[in-house]
């Protein structure tokens, strides 16, 4: 029977802190967290027999009567409930709700900081491996000083990329396209990671096959080239054939992705905000935006359906304009998240192509003003145009591959490019500054004519006549955004990027090509006529057109308004606290107000009871209007209480 009362024991102290904690959360009237609950409780239980034993537990015990003891012990309970009460408020105000994080999320956060470990530890393993680290530690720089030295180095970097995985091999195809920041020999060897990534061996592509296609490969094609055509970072490629006969390129992604990436992707963020807080350039840039914007693009190429929408709506435009650049087609009956089956673009990669200089200029000039025709005038465009995204097809025109990263921007900012490229070509500072405001996030104190001087500066360096632009004015630009606190917006980002790539695809396809030359070009050829007169007439035709119904309501709304001005009649109606935001503000400063007050006149009246002599007695030292005047100032201190945890806790909404 003694061994059963332990359980018995722990069961109803259990229940009793619960209880406690209930009681002590319903009291102060907001929802607090669990496990600080949970402590109140704890430290109210364990309160409250001390507290009851000193409030007059000799004088009760020398009564005859069990009234009086009954009610110090429930005064002792409700002083006990208050002392939690008061650890609530002060541990409030010390460590506010949510400026901790919860058990459940230290948990997860071990773990998450544990697999970052076990990635550091491999990406270390990976740079010794590949003789990487004395180059971090800024050793054997007279190696960097000549070719043969920079040669090896570039190898040994694309194969640790390559170990990385795929947000690193996407990280090398990225500098891959920086002709202008990296040297020659790095551009080389890591244009190889573009569509030359390792192979994924067969059964386990076969696996992800039938897994997305919920059939054998027998059922759904007529024949299957086991040996992939290209090999990238997140899939790779095969060609196949359908029942009807159609060739067609299944692009297959490569298994467990998902987890690396998400893991990488996280290390990339958290380097990203390390740098914006502790670097100039960092914030200059926006080094947490652009990991953000890199984190969603490379999240969306997992998915194949999202290629699969983004191809469909770009070959539709391109078609729209019979564009020179073929897109191939989805075949959306057999598209999933993992697996793309789409047309056939039969031809060679871009940097095996075997041209004269006049055919690659005219395929890099049409290159150019497909993407900037997709940019400013479709709002879908490609963001990733490297090199090995571009086909060079049998019949003499280019391919574009991989829609998975994909540039999206609105109609309000592609004309806001328009008048940025037009401002360009025009080389007007005025026009430039206005247009360059409508593009980026202004400050609130931001020098406009500072700005305007900066432009002129700039456009009289870049785009004045006689003088040839090059890549260094993009440089330029960009200085003066930072300089003034620019911020540009992820969409303009993805554009610029997307731009950067581009300028080194084609310097790949045509040696020599002006890429700044021919975007003044395209806004001569393609947006100068949107500003023509007969342009401006129709524009203006359509706004009038829209607002037609408007218009002719006028006339009679000015009319009532007027008849009622000369009445006397004229009114404003105003609903007062129309919002329920507004409305739970004045019912939270009523109610702190009024606990205020009741707090202060129960404190008063529990004084001047306590301070009355005669009356009755409860015990041989308490009268009944001593007691009550312990009650009420019990009941001042859990409204006081109240208050301050209020005031501590203002967005209780």
């Amino acid at each position: 029977m003694t061994v059963l009362n332990y359980p018995l024991a722990a069961i109803a102290t259990a229940l009793t802190v619960l209880l406690f904690a209930f009681v002590v959360r319903r009291l102060l009237g907001l929802p607090l967290s669990a496990l600080r609950t949970l402590l109140a409780g704890f430290i109210a239980f364990f309160c409250a027999s001390p507290i009851i034993l000193a409030l007059g537990g000799s004088s009760v015990s020398r009564t005859r009567t069990t009234l009086p003891g009954l009610l110090f012990v429930l005064l002792g309970v409700i002083i006990a409930l208050l002392v939690g009460m008061v650890f609530l408020v002060v541990s409030e105000a010390l460590v506010p709700s949510g400026s901790l994080p919860g058990p459940l999320y230290v948990l997860r956060s071990l773990r998450r900081q544990l697999g970052r470990t076990r990635r550091y530890s491999q990406i270390s393993r990976i740079l010794v491996r590949r003789g990487l680290l004395p180059y971090l530690r800024g050793g054997r720089r007279s190696e960097l000083a000549t070719s043969e030295g920079r040669a090896r180095l570039a190898r040994s970097l694309r194969l640790a990329l390559e170990d990385g995985g795929v947000t690193f091999v996407k990280l090398g195809q990225v500098i891959s396209t920086r002709r202008d920041l990296i040297p020659p020999e790095f551009i080389s060897e890591l244009s190889h990671l573009q569509d030359d990534a390792p192979q994924v061996p067969w059964p386990q592509i076969a696996g992800v096959l039938r897994t997305e296609l919920g059939a054998d490969l027998d059922e759904v094609f007529a024949g299957f080239d086991q040996e992939p055509i290209a090999a990238a970072s997140i899939a790779q490629v095969h060609a196949a054939t359908l029942p009807s006969g159609d060739r067609v390129a299944v692009k297959v992604c490569r298994p467990d992705v998902r987890g690396v990436v998400d893991r990488d992707l996280d290390i990339v963020v958290r380097l990203a905000a390390r740098l914006q807080r502790s670097t100039n350039w960092g914030r200059a840039v926006g080094a947490v935006d652009l990991a953000h914007g890199f984190a969603d693009a490379l999240l969306e190429e997992l998915d194949l359906r999202i290629e699969a929408r983004n191809m469909t709506a770009v070959a539709a435009a391109a078609a729209k304009r019979g564009a020179s650049i073929r897109v191939p087609v989805p075949h959306l009956p057999l598209c999933g998240e993992k697996v793309l089956v789409m047309e056939y673009l039969a031809g060679h990669p871009l940097a095996a192509a075997a041209l004269p200089a006049g055919a690659r200029a005219t395929l890099a000039r049409g290159l150019l003003d497909a993407l900037l025709c997709q940019v400013l005038l479709d709002g879908t465009f490609h963001a990733d145009p490297h090199p090995g995204n571009v086909l060079l097809l049998t019949d003499g025109t280019l391919g574009l591959l991989d829609f998975g990263s994909v540039g999206r921007i609105d109609a309000g900012l592609r004309a806001a490019l328009q008048r940025l490229l037009l401002a360009l070509e025009r080389g007007d500072p005025a026009a430039l500054a206005d247009a360059l405001l409508d593009v980026v996030e202004r400050p609130g104190d931001l020098d406009e004519p500072l700005l305007e001087r900066a432009l002129g500066r700039f456009a009289a360096r870049h785009v004045a006549a006689g003088i040839t632009p090059d890549v260094r004015m993009f440089t330029d630009l960009f200085r003066i955004i930072a300089d003034h606190g620019l911020a540009v917006p992820p969409e303009i980002a993805a554009v610029f990027r997307a731009l950067a790539t581009m300028e080194g695809t084609l310097t790949l396809l045509a040696p020599g090509f002006d890429i700044v030359a021919e975007a003044r070009r395209f806004a001569a050829e393609q947006l100068a006529g949107q500003f023509s007169p007969d342009s401006l007439r129709r524009t203006a035709m359509d706004e009038l057109t829209s607002l037609l119904p408007m218009l002719r309501r006028l006339p009679r709304r000015i009319d009532r308004i007027a008849g009622a001005l000369e009445a006397g009649r004229l009114s404003v109606n105003v609903r007062h606290l129309a919002d329920a935001s507004d409305r739970r503000f004045v019912t939270g400063l009523l109610q702190q107000v009024l606990l205020t007050f009741l707090a202060a006149a129960a404190g008063i009246m529990a004084v001047m009871m306590i301070g009355l002599h005669g009356g009755p007695s409860v015990t041989r030292t308490v009268t009944l209007y001593a007691f009550f005047g312990y009650c009420l100032l019990v009941v001042a201190a859990i409204l006081a209480v109240r208050v301050l945890v209020l005031v501590f806790r203002p967005d209780t909404s």
